[in-house]
């Protein structure tokens, strides 16, 4: 609930004319995702590069990754930690509770001796107690708990490889937005494209490798930041 309340109460990096003039200095234009040049015509400022008008909050947000609705937040620079902390413990909050459900069933089972048992099919014939018999036997008697613990490994599933597509980008120093970006053009990092008649060669120039790529994430590139660094 911290990470959740921290992820949809921060700034994402909204870009207003104060910080401008800082902001559009942190980034270079790759020329392919991002040009020089463009402004945004709601805000009427140039576009950082990484930048994306949210047309939902109605702002310009720097390293703009995506409109959480979750959060009802946009996910960018300032708050992308945070909203990696409420994912990873959104999580393992699912997981602990399919492994603490598992385990109460698997105890109620070994409590009763079930597998050792027996029952009278419809056919009239003696069978031993087998993994269906039990999953249908368990669902009759625990209707509720048993429908709890699906849906939470199908959502610890779906989370899971959520966390590992965010893992990936954080790794690589890519956003949501750019990577939809890169593919919607008809290219992907280190992948040559044509647009516009004119060969272009696309390639993630915001990556410093993994430890790097990670700290930007937790700690945000400012101009002072970047000086230190070049």
């Amino acid at each position: 609930m911290g990470c959740f309340v921290l992820c949809s109460r921060a700034d994402p990096g909204i870009i207003t004319k104060s910080n401008h003039a800082s902001l559009i200095k942190i980034y270079a234009y790759d020329a392919v995702l991002f040009r020089k040049g463009i402004v945004c015509p709601t805000c009427n400022m140039e576009k950082p590069a990484r930048s994306k008008h949210c047309g939902l909050c109605n702002i310009c947000v720097h390293r703009f990754d995506h409109h959480c609705v979750w959060v009802n937040n946009c996910i960018g620079a300032f708050n992308t930690k945070y909203f990696f902390l409420y994912l990873f413990t959104l999580t393992g909050m699912a997981a602990s509770i399919a492994l603490i459900t598992g385990a109460f069933l698997l105890q109620v089972v070994r409590l009763s001796n079930m597998m050792h048992g027996s029952y009278i099919d419809e056919q009239g014939q003696e069978q031993a107690v087998d993994i269906l018999f039990l999953v249908q036997h368990l669902f009759l008697t625990f209707p509720r708990i048993v429908f709890m613990l699906g849906f939470v490994v199908i959502l610890t599933l779906v989370l899971g490889a959520y966390c590992c597509f965010n893992l990936y980008l954080a790794l690589t120093n890519q956003t949501s937005n750019e990577w939809y970006k890169s593919r919607r053009v008809g290219c992907s990092p280190h992948v040559t494209a044509q647009p516009q008649d004119r060969r272009v060669v696309y390639k993630n120039i915001y990556s410093n490798g993994i430890w790097m790529n990670l700290k930007e994430i937790f700690k945000p590139l400012t101009v002072l930041g970047k000086k230190k660094r070049t």
